[in-house]
């Protein structure tokens, strides 16, 4: 395990394939370690009359487990998406829409929600959809002894002491949305922002590298 100053840019390799699926406006596919996401974005497209808003989108994330129904868990992590889709997407550009965000869990080995987020992300670029920032999504476990470990995977998480996942914005490095789980100190949650912000910078980066590569093979 990694000390604080170490953790920093420690993270499982990583890798994104975009327009995988022919029937969304928008898929990709992010695989970091043993974590597998598959994603796919609808619309915009006709919404519910109760779910409709006058002013803009209505989003809805859906998260598919492996095996099995979805439960409270995949509820949750549904939730922290969505409020993330939500603060990135310019809604109100489609009002009285939808837009749908299905994301398929194909391998589970820590970090799922982190993953979630950048499978999303990735997604709605795919789709071309107006975004005033990208964000992407960086898990910290913090061990019984204090370390702090970036990506951690499912046996790492499970021998911690606390679990904590950010979305992070791509313009100010700042914190869309954070879930937690566990026992930590003040000190601890601002020693976790930090290297996940710093971790972050990796990510964004890969973002463009991906971007550039798909692009400059279509020209």
């Amino acid at each position: 395990m990694m000390e604080l100053d170490q953790s920093c840019s420690v993270l499982r390799e990583y890798g994104s394939e975009q327009s995988l699926l022919s029937r969304p406006d928008g898929s990709s596919t992010f695989v970091q370690g043993d974590t597998s996401i598959l994603a796919g974005v609808y619309g915009p497209a006709e919404v519910k009359i109760s779910k409709e808003i006058y002013d803009r989108a209505t989003v809805e994330v859906l998260i598919q487990p492996k095996m099995g129904l979805p439960s409270v868990r995949e509820r949750a992590r549904e939730q922290c998406v969505r409020e993330t889709c939500e603060a990135a997407l310019q809604l109100t550009l489609h009002p009285r829409s939808s837009l749908t965000v299905i994301l398929q869990v194909v391998h589970d080995d820590g970090s799922l929600l982190a993953c979630c987020l950048n499978a999303a992300c990735m997604a709605l670029m795919d789709a071309g959809l107006p975004m005033s920032l990208l964000f992407c999504g960086v898990t910290c476990a913090i061990s019984r002894e204090g370390q702090i470990i970036t990506d951690p995977s499912a046996a790492q998480e499970k021998e911690s002491q606390a679990l904590l996942t950010f979305a992070i914005d791509s313009v100010e490095r700042s914190v869309l949305m954070s879930s937690t789980s566990g026992s930590f100190s003040v000190h601890e949650l601002q020693q976790c922002i930090a290297v996940s912000q710093k971790a972050s910078e990796q990510i964004f980066q890969f973002y463009r590298d991906s971007v550039k590569r798909r692009y400059s093979k279509i020209q």
